[in-house]
């Protein structure tokens, strides 16, 4: 029960921590209002080597845990989310399952350059009919002879426009349900495949979300990820360790929302009196501190039985939803005390505010992460 984190780990956090302080937070608006990706911002978290935290140092990794992993995503959510997003979704879901369930000829092929930040990584899964059932889909991948020929659909990826490769599941077996599904690598300089969409969002625009078409891409049959059939149990996996990221950013959303109330509530005077003062205001800027610290120890926790090698799907859906949540209630409660001014560009709550409602949506909605946690309560 010792919450103190090892030296190691508040090193990195510190160091990513100035590092936001210094560079991303003087642009995280610009980025945002430009619907910019910030490749020089990624391309220096690269040179601070950590985008690939929780990889093995064998193929360009930190050699770091799902904890440090989680400090730096939720780090880098307090000045923006949309760095946060594209960096959770390049190490947790474009580079992870390569380690896991790669090769060693894969992992030197694809995994060393997602690690190292030469690339950076994009994960296929959610099609345009699919949604929460993301099993349902209707991509699809053919054997013929020495190479798997796709075709279909793929929506609301990130990365996707600006990655080095993509992990994209298609239905290998029609008639095998869940044990149908496979994986496959698929790179930019791949024929056959192209970013259709980046689509305009209510927040995190300097992220990109794209729509992904394949029409008869043809793929070596080495880029089959693990086995045939074995894309689903990776997909659960990934998503075990991904909503652990996800609640991290979230902490770091709502952190940063705090930190921006907290500052223009004790600056602010009215009455003759900073805002702060005031028992409504003093009480809403308490709550949210409160609510911060039960979804962050909720996220460490997760991480923690993560590298322990425990079940986490419980304990990182409830991460998820409990951050996610919260990230949005104390986004909007930072909004509410700026008044007038946290309704305007000038400041940064209504960029927390938008970019939050996403924690409750992506990988797994507040309503799945409940109906996972039924299950595992047995009901």
């Amino acid at each position: 029960m010792d919450f103190t984190l090892p030296a190691e780990h508040r090193m990195i956090r510190d160091s990513v921590r100035e590092f936001c302080d210094e560079e991303i937070a003087p642009i995280a608006q610009d980025i945002e209002d430009e619907h910019r990706f910030p490749a020089e911002v990624f391309d220096e978290l690269a040179q601070l080597d950590v985008m690939g935290v929780p990889i093995s140092e064998e193929w360009g990794g930190l050699g770091g845990d799902q904890l440090m992993y989680a400090l730096v995503c939720e780090e880098l959510g307090r000045v923006s989310g949309s760095i946060g997003l594209s960096y959770a979704a390049h190490v947790s879901l474009g580079s992870k399952p390569i380690e896991l369930f790669g090769t060693d000829a894969q992992k030197e092929r694809w995994l060393e350059p997602l690690a190292t930040g030469d690339h950076l990584g994009s994960w296929a899964l959610t099609e345009p009919g699919s949604g929460s059932d993301a099993s349902d889909m209707d991509t699809t991948a053919e054997r013929d002879g020495d190479e798997w020929v796709l075709n279909g659909t793929k929506q609301f990826i990130t990365n996707a426009s600006v990655a080095g490769s993509v992990l994209v599941k298609a239905v290998t077996d029609p008639g095998a349900g869940y044990d149908g599904i496979s994986t496959f690598v698929v790179g930019p300089e791949d024929d056959g495949w192209e970013v259709t969409t980046e689509w305009e969002k209510m927040g995190l625009n300097a992220s990109p979300t794209c729509e992904l078409l394949f029409d008869d891409c043809r793929l070596p049959a080495d880029r089959l990820l693990g086995e045939a059939g074995d894309g689903w149990d990776q997909t659960l996996e990934t998503l075990n360790g991904g909503r652990i990221s996800i609640a991290a950013l979230s902490v770091g959303l709502a952190q940063g929302a705090f930190e921006a109330a907290k500052s223009y509530a004790t600056e602010r005077e009215q009455f003759g009196q900073p805002i702060s003062k005031f028992d409504a205001v003093r009480d809403k800027i308490v709550e949210m501190d409160r609510k911060i610290e039960r979804a962050r120890l909720l996220t460490q926790k997760a991480a923690t039985m993560y590298d322990e090698g425990e079940d986490t799907t419980r304990i990182s859906s409830v991460a998820k939803l409990d951050a996610s949540e919260i990230c949005r209630e104390v986004a909007e409660d930072a909004v509410q005390v700026l008044g007038g001014y946290g309704y305007t560009t000038d400041f940064a709550p209504q960029r927390f505010y938008r970019d939050a409602k996403l924690m409750e949506i992506g990988e797994g909605t507040s309503e799945i992460q409940r109906l996972v946690l039924g299950r595992e309560l047995g009901l």
